[in-house]
């Protein structure tokens, strides 16, 4: 039996179109704007995520830009987006190569802000749930850290005065720092992976299985990581089973946010290349075929094959290749201005 696949970060519902503005965009036929060799507009970030990403602009992001790059982080052209996964909005590049970017999910649920992200090999790591909880996490951090402190306040600007007041940390007497972020900031991945490794270390196993599953009830919709993470700790404990029910539901998610290789996941499932020769199977003609003749609707078809096709370029490194008519799928679903962001790049 072959495994089931859904992606629900790819939501069903069709998203109504936004109007884009036409300031910078007007310039830009509809053809150009889909082709790598098109003339290329410069962009702030702020007009990128308008006029291109179709989304607003995070609150902060002018701040978020100058304290990246007082970390001694480059900033990085927006549209400079080629070879990689190309849902993301590049911002900075640090000395080590790390690309931070926003995610603009092509079908978020409404509401949802833009999530800040790190961009790897394999796809995905998710930084923050959105700038305002990154920017506070990063000033924390540099009151306690000498070294670059001040200069990420001075960057930071008046949004850090209504975000964190300096010595705060230290007033809080809290452990340590993660445990102030987490009651403090937000929640972020890292943050409780490494509560959950501590339990193991200690050796309170109960702790650690209780944080796991925590992390992944829902509480960062559309990522598959927690769910991996989640399977980890299972079988480090023993519960093999359990640890492969994790996995599985993990690789219903988009791959690309897996926080690992595919393969590594699909070995915590138990699987082998059963799921990639299913996901290869539906986005060819027949398979298209078969679907509308079960009933999918023709812009879930076309949906649905946008995100095989982005599973299958993470698994496979090809993002330039596929670009494309990932693209097009958009368009045929009626979703042009996401579309348009897809196929952007400089």
């Amino acid at each position: 039996m072959r495994p089931p696949v859904s992606r629900a970060a790819f939501a069903s519902v069709l998203l109504g179109r936004r109007a884009v503005g036409a300031s910078l965009v007007a310039a830009r036929c509809a053809s150009s704007a889909a082709s790598p060799a098109a003339a290329v507009t410069a962009y702030d970030h702020a007009s990128f995520v308008k006029e291109i990403a179709a989304t607003d602009p995070p609150e902060h992001l002018n701040s978020l830009l100058n304290v990246l790059q007082a970390r001694g982080e480059k900033i990085v052209s927006p549209g400079a987006k080629r070879g990689l996964i190309p849902v993301v909005v590049p911002l900075s590049e640090s000395p080590a190569g790390n690309l931070t970017s926003l995610l603009r999910w092509p079908t978020a649920p409404t509401g949802m802000e833009m999530p800040v992200v790190e961009v790897g090999k394999h796809g995905l790591w998710l930084l923050a749930k959105n700038v305002k909880q990154y920017i506070h996490r990063i000033l924390v951090e540099a009151d306690i850290n000498a070294d670059t402190g001040d200069d990420v306040w001075d960057a930071v600007g008046e949004a850090g005065e209504n975000l964190y007041t300096k010595g705060d940390f230290k007033e809080s007497q809290l452990a340590d720092l993660d445990v102030y972020l987490l009651k403090k900031v937000g929640l972020f991945p890292d943050v409780i992976e490494r509560k959950t490794l501590r339990h193991l270390e200690k050796g309170d196993n109960v702790s650690a299985l209780i944080t796991g599953e925590f992390y992944s009830r829902d509480q960062f919709p559309g990522f598959g990581r927690p769910f991996v993470f989640n399977a980890e700790i299972l079988k480090r404990v023993g519960r093999t089973s359990e640890a492969k029910d994790s996995a599985r539901v993990a690789l219903k998610s988009p791959w690309w946010t897996l926080g690992c290789s595919y393969e590594e996941a699909a070995e915590l499932a138990g699987w082998e290349d059963e799921q990639i020769e299913f996901i290869r199977e539906k986005v060819t003609e027949e398979g298209k075929r078969e679907d509308l003749k079960k009933g999918k609707a023709p812009e879930q078809v076309v949906l649905d094959e946008a995100a095989f096709l982005m599973d299958l370029a993470c698994v496979d490194g090809n993002w330039d290749d596929v670009v494309d008519r990932i693209a097009e799928c958009y368009r045929e679903a009626g979703l042009d201005d996401v579309a348009k962001f897809i196929a952007y790049r400089e």
